[in-house]
């Protein structure tokens, strides 16, 4: 196994991964979801209705709901936080490092976009 491979089943370990179903819901009942993805596959592929786009380089300062630089939506150690990457793996190194900044409930989405896009929820653009 790769040094990498091993990171993220590590990182996974400690997660409560969820299904594009469940991220749905979570957002409904009022909990984030946070698309990582970079520009050029958001323009590509489209977002996902309400979610917080934040690209990983700046996720931590955008998230920290301590911090300077949080986005409005970080309102809360206890809020609901369902990272989304384009396939489901930087998301999970990235929904660790939001627990570490005390964010107790992030995890991230089972197969990303494209897993949350082939479950048939919307998307736009």
């Amino acid at each position: 196994m790769s040094a990498v491979d091993a990171l993220l089943e590590a990182a996974r370990a400690g997660l409560d991964r969820v299904t594009p179903l469940q991220a749905a819901e979570i957002q409904r009942d009022g909990g984030l979801l946070v698309d990582i993805r970079y520009a050029e596959l958001r323009e590509r592929d489209g977002t996902i209705p309400g979610a917080l786009i934040v690209e990983r380089n700046e996720l931590e300062w955008r998230l920290d709901p301590t911090g300077a630089h949080r986005a409005p939506q970080a309102t809360g150690h206890d809020l609901p936080v369902v990272v989304v990457c384009n396939e489901g793996y930087a998301s999970s190194l990235a929904a660790v490092s939001l627990r570490q900044l005390g964010l107790h409930r992030a995890t991230d989405l089972v197969g990303g976009f494209q897993a949350w896009r082939a479950a048939g929820l919307p998307v736009r653009g």
